[in-house]
């Protein structure tokens, strides 16, 4: 299924499809915070980091399936697949928009 992401979001799970580091990175402000897990990150040394931990080291691959603007969001689901624990397992992710640019993303399982 093909979905209209915003361009932010789009880039995103492209290079996430590729494992892509830098390709991730690039779509978020200088100042995003990310919260999953219960933990945030801000900015892009400390995105970077959980990229490289919890994305890159365990190959998740988020395949998003639907997509809706919700509360000023966007809101995109699907599951990741990858090498950890349960997978594959269904996300949402809550991506806020600034600029063209992901300014916050909330995860949840």
């Amino acid at each position: 299924m093909s979905l209209d992401l915003p361009s932010p979001i789009a880039a995103y799970v492209a290079a996430n499809a590729c494992l892509d580091l830098d390709g991730m990175l690039r779509p978020f402000a200088a100042d995003a915070v990310a919260f999953d897990m219960g933990k945030s990150r801000q900015g892009h040394a400390e995105l970077r980091t959980w990229f490289e931990e919890e994305v890159i080291a365990v190959k998740a691959i988020f395949t998003p399936d639907s997509a809706r603007h919700e509360n000023g969001q966007v809101v995109v689901e699907g599951p990741a697949h990858g090498d950890f624990k349960g997978s594959p397992i269904r996300f949402t992710y809550r991506f806020t928009l600034q600029n063209d640019a992901i300014k916050a993303l909330e995860i949840t399982a």
